[in-house]
């Protein structure tokens, strides 16, 4: 397992009950988490926001910032229980940004179901060429604009797509497009924007295929998380070097996690499965 340990202004702080605790900069929330059995560890009678039965309480403001080392993110609340980052993926936003440290020329990085765009960010603070940010939400993109301008990274390349990946994925193939490094964070379930459905593990096979088919022939990394139980790490990897055989590089693939304050676990929040060019950058 692969942890993420460098947060300074994020914490998960206890989970339990079907919930888990987090400090997210100064305010302390409280949502769903389906994996936390046995109890709460903390006994806290107020927080600032809860996610409860399917609505926020809270007395958060409209939005605030967020600080991982040098790269800020503006978080809102959702209708949902999410709040616009995965704390757990600092792992891989710290991998893209060693490798820019290492790999000397300009890349051209995809990232697919980009969501908020933090890794988006992470890539276009490096040397790029261009980055290319496709998710089948707007809402998903405007955020990623935001975060692309908090930190002042306007005068990068950075084009944010609203599509349906896989369709996106075989207009690019036909173009003859081709990427450096490509970041992959499928949901388990979605819908696209004009309702095409998704399903991880029947889709999965198809989207490692079009994604490898858009690789550089000097491609540089590739990333894919997943948070289905329904797919290991191993299964994973197996679908991944099926397509993939490069002569250079190394994979690796791991369940990642966060430290918990206040208990003696970790707490479990997905799987990554990655190839590097730099197999020193993977440790």
């Amino acid at each position: 397992m692969k942890i993420s340990r460098q947060w300074e202004n994020y914490a998960c702080l206890d989970i339990g009950d079907g919930y888990k605790i987090e400090r997210f900069g100064e305010w302390i929330l409280k949502r769903p988490e389906p994996t936390a059995g046995g109890e709460l560890t903390m006994d806290i009678a107020h927080f600032d926001g809860e996610f409860v039965n399917g609505e926020w309480r809270h007395h958060l403001p409209e939005s605030w910032i967020l600080e991982y080392k040098d790269m800020k993110f503006q978080l809102k609340l959702s209708e949902f229980k999410h709040i616009g980052i995965f704390p757990e993926q600092a792992l891989n936003w710290d991998l893209i940004r060693s490798i820019h440290n290492t790999h000397d020329k300009p890349m051209r990085i995809l990232n697919l179901f980009g969501y908020t765009g933090a890794a988006t960010v992470a890539a276009a603070m490096g040397n790029v060429e261009e980055v290319v940010h496709v998710d089948a939400l707007k809402s998903a993109n405007i955020r990623t604009q935001e975060n692309i301008r908090l930190n002042n990274l306007e005068d990068k390349v950075v084009r944010t797509i609203v599509d349906d990946v896989m369709k996106f994925l075989d207009r690019e193939i036909r173009r003859g497009r081709t990427y450096h490094g490509i970041i992959m964070d499928p949901p388990s379930f979605g819908r696209g924007p004009k309702g095409e459905k998704w399903k991880i593990e029947d889709q999965l096979d198809s989207l490692i295929e079009k994604a490898v088919a858009l690789l550089d022939e000097e491609a540089v990394f590739m990333i894919i998380n997943t948070y289905t139980s329904q797919l290991t790490p191993d299964n994973v990897l197996s679908k991944f070097k099926k397509q993939f055989k490069p002569g250079y590089g190394q994979f690796d693939t791991n369940v990642i996690g966060l430290p918990i304050k206040h208990k003696d676990f970790v707490l479990k929040a997905g799987n990554t499965t990655r190839w590097c060019k730099y197999p020193e950058l993977l440790k």
